[in-house]
């Protein structure tokens, strides 16, 4: 504008009138224009930059301009266009400070480009004077728009949290149940073991043949321990042959005490040497003691079992939360995808898990906590996918500078159609009320915005992968999402 309020130099109404943007305003609307703005010309090179303040609203006339978003240190092409009448910059001014004021990507223009250049806090008060309705209403759209985001964003990580918590606790009751079960069956063992070993030193056995049964005892824990594991039709074969045995040898109600034999790597070659050691006069009660003895050592191992599983997932799920680590850490990404794994293992039934990690992998800066979210949103889309029946594929690999993490599913695939809206948020193709939409906007925002990662997927029917790449290195700085 000159000093005067005269309208600037080289800056014509009628020309302005050809932009989309101002086709529709009156003359003394495109004349103010030209005297509040101005038309400026610019060589190939920026001409503004992300992060910067926004100053400035600016609406291509002639040439051509792109537009970029910086990501893990590169300049990532997001918009290249020659229409006349696109705009960028300044363009939220309206809404002063409920957002923050600055240019959300950088511009450059590939060859001599011309602009109408329009400061913020003129654009901002003209769209307050010529258009309060519509203010209103972008504004209603824009703030409420975002407050729904971050509703419905909270709710979805509940509903997760929901999930994982039902998954969490069916897999903890199972062990838990078995550990109960065990200790119950172990207490009737050890009571019986004390009533046979009153049997046995009440009876008219030499000091030599109890040290005897003492060392078979021994023996037979330490089979236990070792004891093979085998398929259901070698199990029968061998109770079979055990059971025969024991009848053939005086041992009252052999086939009882012949699965916990089995169960133990007892044999019959084993009970022959039984046999050898004791002689026939105390063979039946020496293997009723030493069943006794191989039970209590398979009800132990049954609740070390459980509980080291307990022990497991309470790791998984401590792991998974984060919740005595740091926000921003190194970590080693094969540890996040198996705690998140560990925790969807009840929706993961049925499918067959295959994992194709690269060990040599180095530790990468993260929000672990925030890579878990990723990964979940991922693997139960695939297992929704798949309906319980298929192949979901965790694969892991280095890409130049980046970890890459692959989440494959053999369900029906992506129409190609919808493939490049699956990101945006709200975009569904679940059933009203079956899903929020933003848990692929979610995995995105973390994965780009907030570790400058890439986030992509390709799909045809009964292959599926999602792509995430993960800087090896630290950004320079770290956003929010």
């Amino acid at each position: 504008m000159t000093a005067d309020g005269m309208m600037t130099p080289g800056c014509d109404p009628e020309e302005l009138r050809s932009l989309f943007l101002f086709e529709k305003l009156t003359d003394d609307q495109l004349s103010r224009l030209c005297v509040e703005g101005r038309i400026e010309s610019f060589e190939s090179g920026q001409v503004f930059a992300e992060g910067d303040p926004a100053s400035c609203l600016y609406v291509l006339i002639e040439g051509t301009l792109v537009t970029s978003r910086r990501i893990a240190g590169d300049d990532v092409e997001v918009g290249r266009t020659s229409q006349k009448g696109v705009y960028s910059g300044a363009y939220t001014a309206y809404l002063g400070d409920r957002v923050p004021q600055v240019y959300q990507n950088s511009m450059r223009v590939t060859e001599p480009s011309r602009f109408y250049v329009l400061g913020a806090e003129c654009f901002a008060q003209i769209m307050d004077e010529w258009f309060p309705m519509a203010v209103h209403l972008l504004e209603g759209l824009f703030i409420g728009g975002q407050k729904t985001r971050e509703a419905v964003s909270q709710r979805e990580r509940l509903l997760a949290l929901g999930s994982l918590t039902a998954g969490l606790t069916h897999e903890l009751n199972n062990p838990a149940a078995a550990a109960v079960r065990a200790t119950s069956s172990l207490r009737e063992r050890v009571a019986g073991m004390r009533n046979k070993l009153k049997l046995i030193a009440g009876g008219r056995y030499e000091r030599v043949g109890l040290e005897q049964i003492i060392e078979l005892q021994q023996r037979a824990a330490e089979q236990v321990a070792k004891a093979p594991r085998l398929d259901p039709m070698e199990t029968s074969d061998r109770e079979d042959e055990v059971s025969d045995w024991l009848e053939d040898h005086g041992c009252h109600e052999g086939w009882l005490l012949a699965p916990v034999f089995v169960a133990g790597g007892i044999y019959t070659d084993w009970l022959d040497r039984v046999l050898d050691t004791v002689g026939v006069g105390m063979i039946e009660p020496a293997l009723r003691w030493l069943n006794y003895t191989v039970e209590t050592e398979l009800l132990m191992n049954e609740i070390e079992d459980a509980t080291t599983r307990i022990s497991t997932l309470v790791g998984a799920a401590k792991q998974y939360s984060q919740l005595d680590r740091a926000p921003f850490q190194v970590v080693n990404v094969h540890e996040l995808l198996s705690s998140t794994l560990l925790m969807l293992s009840s929706k993961l039934s049925g499918i067959t898990i295959a994992k194709n990690y690269d060990k040599s992998l180095p530790k990468i800066p993260a929000y672990a906590g925030e890579l878990n979210q990723v990964w979940t949103n991922l693997i139960d889309n695939a297992a929704q996918a798949m309906n319980g029946h298929g192949t979901l594929t965790v694969r892991t690999a280095r890409d130049n500078d980046n970890v890459l993490v692959e989440i494959g599913d053999t369900g029906p695939g992506i129409p190609a159609d919808i493939q490049k809206r699956i990101f945006e948020p709200f975009f569904t193709t679940k059933p009203v009320g079956e899903g929020t939409g933003l848990g692929l906007d979610i995995a995105w925002r973390i994965v780009v915005n907030k570790h400058h990662g890439d986030l992509r997927v390709a799909s045809v029917p009964g292959d599926t992968r999602f792509q995430v790449r993960l800087p090896i290195q630290a950004p320079t700085h770290v956003e929010g999402t």
